[in-house]
């Protein structure tokens, strides 16, 4: 019997719930789990950099106990990814739905993660802002008093 391998794909920033739910599920789809983390550069070619660094998003994921194994993932195109390292199974966010249906023709199943509402990355990253610009505006507003 063929042991099935598990890729499961993320930039994991901000490091959250459905970050854990999206690795635990890929863990329950075979046999060894393999997590790429996006490298900073990876991040940087189609968005904001990341707020936590790379060595950090990486060790976070190392640290869990569901992956067998934790790599770098310097590229979005996973064709090579899921041939050398003989890949079953690829999970990923539902914000990318479609994007990898291209691994099906390697014989890869591929898997959108439903985050649905709630927490994100960017989410997080909004809600951080919005409250540091509110603190920001508190402290800063205030009546200047008469010298004495």
């Amino acid at each position: 019997m063929h042991s099935k391998v598990v890729y499961v794909s993320g930039t994991f920033d901000l490091f959250h719930s459905n970050h854990l739910k999206m690795i635990n599920y890929g863990k329950g789809l075979g046999d060894t789990l393999i997590v790429g983390v996006s490298t900073d550069e990876l991040v940087c070619s189609y968005k904001k950099p990341p707020a936590v660094p790379f060595e950090e998003r990486i060790a976070i994921v190392e640290g869990l106990k569901a992956p067998d194994v934790v790599i770098p993932q310097h590229t979005l195109k996973h064709d090579s990814t899921v041939q050398n390292l003989n890949i079953d199974i690829f999970v990923i966010g539902d914000d990318w739905v479609g994007k990898y249906d291209y691994l099906k023709e390697f014989g890869v199943k591929v898997f959108y993660f439903p985050y649905g509402k709630g927490v994100s990355s960017t989410n997080l990253k909004k809600k951080i802002h919005d409250d540091y610009t509110k603190l920001i505006e508190s402290s800063d507003k205030h009546p200047i008093p008469e010298p004495k």
